[in-house]
């Protein structure tokens, strides 16, 4: 690999750039991106010194990604995670589902009890007082069973939320943990389904 000392000095900064944006994000930063932090023209030339740092064998390269520059060696990591951020999720009353793939970002493994599926984007503050905010990334692993007590992703009446499961004497409740929120009563007939559980969130400044 061609050492980082006998780089110039833009492309040692570029570089810089790229892991830094990665390690404090959780993500790569886009030639857009590249070019106003390090001072450069255009997209063309941040193109130019990141297609040098990948022949160089520093940085590979995604083919047809916006973000798909990251330091070489990262997918050999087992510390990192890249994981897919699907739309939305309600933390308030539930929102209409929107599953497109909105962006994928890499992420340290450690901040999740478990290995997510895919991101979340909360919308509302129903869920502060269990640490879950408004504009925060959560982490969802896909299952359909959900304990008594866990943070779920609910499908109900084809929205999507996130609350916590209460089942107790035949009911079932997702509740809400923020007391200007009432709790939402499932009812016998109603669509409903645990899409998967809270595993971790990404809050990002």
């Amino acid at each position: 690999m061609y050492p980082m000392s006998s780089l110039p000095p833009r492309r040692a900064a570029i570089l810089g750039f790229i892991r830094d944006r990665v390690a404090g994000y959780g993500q790569p930063p886009t030639l857009a991106e590249i070019a106003a932090a390090c001072g450069l023209a255009t997209r063309a030339s941040a193109r130019k010194h990141v297609l040098a740092l990948a022949e160089a064998g520093l940085v590979e390269v995604t083919a047809g990604q916006a973000r798909g520059i990251r330091p070489a060696g990262m997918r050999a990591r087992a510390d990192l995670l890249r994981v897919p951020v699907l739309g939305r999720v309600a933390a308030g009353t539930p929102i209409g589902a929107d599953a497109g793939l909105a962006d994928t970002l890499t992420l340290d493994a450690r901040l999740f009890s478990a290995t997510p599926d895919y991101l979340l984007r909360v919308q509302g503050d129903s869920m502060i007082e269990d640490g879950i905010l408004d504009g925060d990334l959560v982490g969802v692993k896909r299952t359909p069973e959900a304990r008594d007590g866990q943070v779920v992703v609910a499908r109900l009446d084809g929205e999507l939320t996130i609350k916590r499961l209460a089942r107790a004497a035949g009911t079932l409740r997702l509740l809400p943990r923020n007391p200007a929120y009432a709790p939402i009563e499932v009812e016998a007939g109603q669509d409903f389904a645990v899409e998967g559980v809270f595993c971790g969130l990404v809050r990002r400044g």
